[in-house]
């Protein structure tokens, strides 16, 4: 069993992709395919299952997974203290939603690459509501979560920026115009909305549910962008983080709505696993994400 199975065997693992994880590791992808099948040969178990076009990890791969990153770990940890002034290099892998990778990550991600140019950055994009079982799984070194205040026994936990949260409408909706809204006015508007299970569809329900609208009209959706385009369409009133309307309202493509949302306390957070040995790489990143997103008075409306 040689290292460079065990780096490879973690790739693949991270990007659940043949192509994609021989593109992070400059290999071939018979290469990559090699060495996954010499390794599952030398421990006489099936590491990975292709279910149609889908990889996935098999019981035995997850389990051995862990045990994986805790060596690679090790070897990055007995690394750096050799090499403590030279250059940082290897993989770091970060998780977050479609909103947060596409509002806030970029900016993160260009500071901490001009730095460390020979660090290779994988990011996967997950839904928010399982980011965190990343971190235990080992799949990823840090993650963003959009989501209210997180109180977790296993994770660290940061909140970086406040998102702010509105109802917003194409320009020639009927309550686009109105100064104040009522209850009553939302009756036989259709909302566009996150499906169940995601936080913000969360708070979405439980705003409602204390006003005692047991029932309303809605269109659920997956995407953030898909609940943006079909209210510049006119479909109905999107309820989204303010970051991925900006540009749509500053053109006069939307409108946000006068209704304050009681109670509604929501952060990019940034998280790793408590456990977890914070490498050069590790710290580095987490330092580049506070500079870039200070949690201070002045972004507190962003």
């Amino acid at each position: 069993m040689e290292l460079r199975q065990l780096n490879t065997f973690n790739t693949v693992a991270t990007t659940l992709n043949f192509s994609r994880a021989a593109e992070a590791l400059n290999y071939v992808p018979s290469n990559v395919t090699m060495q996954i099948k010499a390794l599952e040969e030398e421990l006489d178990v099936r590491l990975f299952d292709r279910l149609g076009k889908q990889l996935v990890l098999t019981t035995a791969g997850k389990r051995f997974l862990t045990h994986v990153q805790e060596v690679l770990n090790k070897v990055d940890e007995a690394r750096s203290v050799v090499h403590d002034n030279e250059i940082l290099s290897g993989t770091l892998t970060i998780s977050a939603n479609e909103v947060v990778c596409a509002y806030r990550l970029p900016d993160i991600f260009k500071l901490f690459r001009s730095r460390h140019p020979g660090v290779r950055l994988i990011f996967r994009s997950v839904p928010n509501q399982q980011l965190k079982q990343t971190l235990f799984e080992g799949t990823s070194d840090v993650t963003f979560i959009l989501d209210e205040p997180i109180q977790s026994t296993g994770l660290a936990v940061e909140p970086l920026i406040e998102e702010t949260f509105h109802f917003f409408v194409a320009p020639d909706h009927p309550l686009a115009n109105q100064t104040a809204l009522q209850l009553d006015d939302f009756h036989g508007e259709v909302f566009l909305i996150n499906e169940k299970g995601c936080p913000y569809r969360t708070m979405f329900d439980r705003t409602f549910k204390k006003r005692d609208i047991d029932r309303i009209s809605s269109l659920e959706f997956q995407s953030a962008e898909a609940i943006k385009q079909c209210a510049i369409s006119g479909i109905g009133i999107a309820f989204l983080p303010k970051i991925v309307t900006a540009v749509e309202v500053e053109r006069g493509e939307l409108v946000a709505l006068p209704w304050r949302f009681q109670n509604l306390d929501v952060y990019t957070h940034m998280a790793w696993h408590k456990d977890k040995w914070l490498s050069p790489i590790i710290l580095s990143f987490i330092e580049a994400a506070r500079e870039v997103l200070p949690l201070t008075e002045d972004n507190m409306s962003k």
